[in-house]
Formats: structure tokens, C-alpha cells, sequence
């Protein structure tokens, strides 16, 4: 049975419910809906003209009707559409597909020159984007624009230039911009990191322009990036492609968005006045969201921007990382003989088996990390308010050293009590007459240290001598009283044995000119 295309119509149109207008008809319900769909899609209303019969709407709606009627199998436009938006499939190996199902069906199927023609045709027609050339989601291209907006000092009244970054799906053709004071990095990365969030998703491929704040050089015909660029790329899992120099092509969607932009916004803006950035973006966002919702000029092309992001492009890109990128400046230093590293007058250790090498250090707004040869050797919290403080890592420091940090004046006087009376008395000294802690306990370790030499009788009774002898006991005298203790207690020759004994005064061990506060 015939579909009689325009009945279906003027009585769609006369507001028949489509169960009777199958039984005016004969036609089916579902084919009835596809009818209305068509016809809407194409606005199209009656009162119709006497040259649009039945044929002329098939040929109208259903234009493949009059390709299947050559005997040939038509491809499945929807299920080419879908898996062109899948990474690596091209149309050349759908086509190849196609005739590998046209002969196993024993039908002739056609030829790649009109396979992508007939697809060309259904995507203007049906599809907000294309796919031959672009897929969804596969790249975001970045520049600056050449034009630049303007901002007033309220104070002085100067003009003040804004630049107008600007980001594009080349698929969607969707954009992103917003007014940066400056070109430096850290606008351009801070502008990445809100088109990303805008977009609400990553893009597989970045292609900025060859500008210093993305590019470092050129080496051997390649972009060498610079490494806090790279690092926002790693963070969003993107690949950075810059374009070649001088071949506009490389980013021709972006250069066309700019020149639209330029035009869109700052050319609307031109007789504004704004006197901060904020009231400036506030009016570039106004602007963008006209810009996105505006409909596409050909008359093929049906929808906007946003309808063809949110329909063909959105579900392509990638999820956005749990955080934001942290912004993060590099540099270069040598580590210090202390095994730290100075970081703007603050001090942060690394293992000490790297003293004297050069290491890469990346500061961000909480954290320093240190790196040898891209490798991480160590991370602080970072440190603010007076300078010269340390951030210091106890297993960076070497074995000996760890001592001195992990030793308190409370295991110093313990140690001591262990010992006995006398050495108790002179570690409490020791801690209570030094001006810096750090060197007492130096002291009370050094001292602690005889007892691999000495044993904690002899150490003792060296402790009560200097008692009786001074009233400001040092460690050297301690020592020097020690060995000679220790010579005393030595068996003399017989020639030099006597029954005499006398005392040595302080002069004998050095004591005369001591200082008080001597620890050493």
C-alpha cells in the first residue's frame, strides 16, 4: 500500500489523533509518527501547494527511498554517525564494513565516493556536527585574541588592556573566553584550568599557539614545552600539540572562533566602561552565553552551539581530574653542604647522599617538592612568616646526625640518673647555663658518648673530682680527667712505684680560664 504523505499531514494538522489518521489511511501508526517527526524537522505546515504530492514529500522526508530504489543497499547513517564519534574509527573503514555486510546479504552496496556523500547529506541535514573531519572530544584549541579589551582606572582614569583568551571544540564548535590583565603563564594556565571547568570535561588532544608561555624552543623541528605546561597536561590527562609555526591550519578553529569573538564581544563591548576585571568578565560571560545560544547562520544546520555540545560532543569528553590543577613555579639550585635546599629564604632538607647536586624544586601555594634528574627526592608543607626557618626530614639526615635531633634534655638527665649523683649534677648543669639547647644536648651527648670508652664508675667519680675542683664543669675537663683516672689506675714500673699520693690542682687539668659557659 502507498503512504500517502500529505493525507497524513493535513490531518496531523487538523489535530486527528495518529490512531485515526492509520485508519484513514491504511498506513501504520509508527510510520505515521516518523512522517510527523520528518515534517516537523523540516516545518512543514499546510495549507500545501498542488506540486506537493506524495512523491514530492518522500522525496522530501525520506530522500534515501529513491537511492534504495536503485537496488542498492543504503548505509545505516545513524549507526555510521555513532561509531565515527569512537576514537580511530574512520570513515574509509566503515565503508569497508559496509561492503563486507552488502555481500554477505548478497546486495550491491555503493561506493566510497557515495558513501560519504549520502553521509555528508545526512549529517547537514540531521546532526548538528560533522564527523569526517573532527571527532567529538578529540581536541580543545587554545589562543589569545589579537584584539584587546579595556579596562579604566577609577584613580587615575588610564586605560588599562585586557586580554581575551579564547578556547573552542573544533566538533561543536562550542567556545570559551575571559579577560586576563596579562599574557603570562600563570593567565594562560589559570584560563586552562576555567575552560576545562566550563566545558565540564577533558579534551583526548590541547593545540595552543606557539606562544613563550607554552613553548620553551624549538628543537630538531618539535615544540619542547615548558614543564609547569607539561604538568597541567599531565594533570588533565591531555596530550599538547602545539601548532607549527606559521601554518594557520593547525588551528584554523581557533583562529575562526577568535575572529567571530573579536567581534562578538569585543566589538560589542566597545563603548562599555569597566572598572575591574570581575564587572569586565561578568559582561564577556553575557556576551559568550549569546555567542554559544545564537543559532548556527546556515540554513542546514539546524540548532546552536550549546544544543550541538550538549547532543554530539559532551559524552565524548573526559571527566574533569578530583581537583583543579595547582598552579606551580619552578627552579633550579644546588644543595647545601647542610643537605637543604633554600626555597625564598626558607630551608627545606633533602637526603643527604644529593648534597652539592643540582635539583629541581617545584613550589606551589602548600607544598615544595624536590626533584633530582625527574625523579621526587623529598616533599614539605610549605613554610610562611619569618624567613629563615627550617623544614627538616629526620631520615634525610645522616645516622650520626639523627642522634642529634632525636635526643631531649629529659633522656639526657635520665642517661644521667642511670650514671649517678654527680653526673646528674653536671648534665642538669650542662642544659640549665647554655644559651642555645641544641648545644647543651651536643654536650650531654658527647658526654654520654665516654661511656663506649669508659665505664659509668669511671665517668662518676670523673663528674664528682670536677664537682670538688669547680663550680662550672665542662666536657673537655671531664675528658682530661677521664685518661688520667684512667693512667692512675694503670700498673707502674717498680722503679716508679711509691707509697706517696698527692692532689692535682685545677691549673694541672686546664680548668684556670675556663668560661662558665663553656659546653664544648
Amino acid at each position: 500500500m502507498s503512504i500517502q504523505y500529505r493525507k497524513i499531514l493535513e490531518l496531523h494538522a487538523q489535530k486527528v489523533v495518529q490512531r485515526n489518521i492509520a485508519a484513514a489511511t491504511g498506513n501504520s501508526r509508527p510510520k505515521i509518527a516518523e512522517i510527523i517527526k520528518r515534517a516537523k524537522e523540516e516545518v512543514l505546515v499546510p495549507p500545501f501547494t498542488d506540486e506537493m504530492d506524495d512523491e514530492w514529500f518522500e522525496a522530501l522526508l525520506f530522500p534515501h527511498k529513491k537511492r534504495e530504489s536503485k537496488g542498492r543497499q543504503l548505509p545505516d547513517f545513524e549507526h555510521i554517525h555513532t561509531e565515527l564519534a569512537k576514537s580511530n574509527v574512520t570513515l574509509s573503514l566503515l565503508h569497508y564494513e559496509y561492503e563486507a555486510m552488502c555481500r554477505q546479504n548478497n546486495v550491491i552496496p555503493y561506493a566510497y565516493r557515495t558513501f560519504c556523500q549520502y553521509y555528508h547529506e545526512y549529517a547537514q541535514k540531521y546532526k548538528a556536527t560533522m564527523r569526517i573531519k573532527r571527532k567529538p572530544g578529540e581536541t580543545m584549541e587554545v589562543d589569545w585574541a589579537g584584539t584587546t579589551l579595556s579596562l579604566t582606572d577609577s584613580d587615575t582614569g588610564e586605560i588599562v588592556k585586557a586580554y581575551l583568551f579564547v578556547a573552542t571544540l573544533p566538533c561543536s564548535q562550542y567556545g570559551y573566553c575571559e579577560a586576563r590583565l596579562s599574557m603570562k603563564q600563570e593567565d594562560w594556565l589559570v584560563s586552562h584550568i576555567h575552560a576545562y571547568k566550563y566545558f565540564g570535561g577533558v579534551t583526548e588532544i590541547l593545540v595552543p599557539d606557539n606562544l613563550k608561555t607554552g613553548v620553551t624552543r624549538h628543537q630538531a623541528g618539535e615544540a619542547v614545552l615548558n614543564s609547569t605546561y607539561r604538568e597541567l597536561a599531565s594533570h588533565y590527562n591531555t596530550i599538547i600539540l602545539p601548532a607549527r609555526v606559521r601554518t594557520p591550519k593547525d588551528k584554523a578553529n581557533v583562529e575562526g572562533s577568535v575572529k567571530i569573538l573579536s567581534t562578538w564581544i569585543i566589538a560589542a563591548l566597545r563603548n562599555e566602561k569597566f572598572f575591574t576585571l570581575i564587572e569586565l568578565n561578568q559582561a564577556v560571560s553575557e556576551k559568550l552565553d549569546e555567542f554559544n545560544l545564537r543559532p548556527f547562520t546556515k540554513k542546514y544546520k539546524k540548532g546552536n552551539r550549546k544544543d550541538a555540545f550538549i547532543s554530539e560532543e559532551q559524552f565524548a569528553l573526559q571527566p574533569l581530574p578530583r581537583v583543579p590543577y595547582k598552579m606551580a613555579t619552578w627552579k633550579t639550585a644546588t644543595v647545601q653542604l647542610d643537605y637543604h635546599t633554600n626555597v625564598e629564604n626558607m630551608f627545606y632538607s633533602v637526603p643527604y647522599e644529593y648534597i652539592q647536586n643540582k635539583v629541581d624544586i617545584k613550589v606551589t601555594k602548600d607544598l615544595v617538592e624536590i626533584f633530582y634528574k625527574d625523579s621526587r627526592i623529598a616533599s614539605h608543607k610549605r613554610l610562611y612568616g619569618k624567613l629563615g626557618q627550617f623544614s627538616t626530614n629526620h631520615d634525610h639526615l645522616p645516622e650520626n646526625h639523627q642522634l642529634y635531633l632525636d635526643y631531649t634534655p629529659k633522656e639526657a638527665i635520665k642517661w644521667a640518673e642511670s650514671i649517678g649523683e654527680a653526673t646528674t649534677e653536671v648534665v642538669r648543669y650542662l642544659l640549665k647555663s647554655a644559651k642555645v639547647e641544641k648545644q647543651a644536648l651536643k654536650a650531654t651527648l658527647r658526654l654520654k658518648n665516654f661511656g663506649r670508652k669508659y665505664s659509668s664508675e669511671a665517668i662518676e667519680q670523673a663528674c664528682q673530682d670536677i664537682i670538688k675542683i669547680v663550680s662550672a664543669p665542662t666536657v673537655p675537663v671531664i675528658e682530661r680527667l677521664l685518661r688520667s683516672n684512667q693512667q692512675q689506675e694503670q700498673p707502674h714500673n717498680a722503679s716508679a712505684q711509691n707509697t706517696y699520693g698527692f692532689t692535682r690542682g685545677a691549673a694541672y687539668f686546664g680548668i684556670e680560664g675556663e668560661k662558665n659557659n663553656d659546653i664544648r
